[in-house]
């Protein structure tokens, strides 16, 4: 299932870049950050753009992989808006309801924020690190659960206090 998840997600992206790269190198960046993880949590992690960023909706992915796994898709992805701020604010309040089982879902998103993280890191990109060093704390009080994922979000911090 969790080939079929990779594939499913090149697939959805097509020609679609991160940065320079092609998309599947966040994607695999972001499963990385989930060894820890169960193979369900990997498997959102190689979805959890799918809804935002291609013509893939809810349906396809809870046809192809699920109820849970579509929620858990739609948990992390971005509300729509005009401009970034709005999209975060209305995911924030979105994500900082979440309680239970789909929890695993804040999962992926602190990996997801690590992986993005890292790759500012890796590609030099001040700007774009220093607008997540910005959002880092209504991001953490939207997708912190303690005593979930800790290693990631000790991670996170270490990278956002970065000089």
């Amino acid at each position: 299932m969790l080939n079929k998840a990779r594939e499913f997600a090149i697939k959805a992206h097509g020609e679609q870049k991160y940065g320079s790269e092609p998309y599947i190198v966040h994607l695999d960046a972001v499963v990385n950050n989930l060894q820890a993880y169960d193979q369900t949590a990997q498997i959102v992690g190689y979805l959890h753009d799918v809804m935002e960023d291609t013509e893939i909706t809810y349906e396809d992915i809870k046809e192809n992989f699920g109820g849970f796994v579509a929620d858990c898709v739609a948990i992390v992805t971005d509300e729509p808006d005009s401009n970034r701020k709005e999209r975060k604010a209305k995911t924030y309040e979105k994500m900082a309801n979440v309680t239970g089982d789909l929890e695993l879902a804040l999962i992926v998103k602190a990996a997801d924020r690590l992986a993005n993280l890292q790759a500012c890191i890796k590609g030099g990109n001040a700007k774009l690190l220093n607008q997540y060093r910005d959002e880092q704390s209504a991001f953490k009080t939207a997708a912190y659960r303690r005593n979930k994922c800790e290693d990631i979000w000790q991670e996170i911090e270490r990278i956002i206090n970065l000089e």
